[in-house]
């Protein structure tokens, strides 16, 4: 893991196009800006979780358990 030292307006960058910004520092709460292509999905962690969760679940339904029409 790189870990970096940031300060408010300060920002990294991955690759040629996401930049992260530092925008605001409240106590232990950061609030960061994501610039990147729209073609990029960028979720908290959490929800991505969820998501794959999600989608392993979905995978694992049984096709005949689908109506017909679907």
């Amino acid at each position: 893991m790189l870990v970096l030292t940031r300060k408010v307006n300060q920002s990294i960058v991955i690759g040629d196009d996401i930049e992260v910004v530092v925008l605001e520092v409240r106590g232990e709460q950061i609030r960061l800006g994501i610039k990147a292509p729209r073609d990029v999905v960028v979720h908290r962690k959490e929800i991505y979780e969820q998501i794959q969760e999600e989608n392993q679940a979905a995978s694992t339904i049984d096709p005949k358990d689908v109506p017909d029409g679907m």
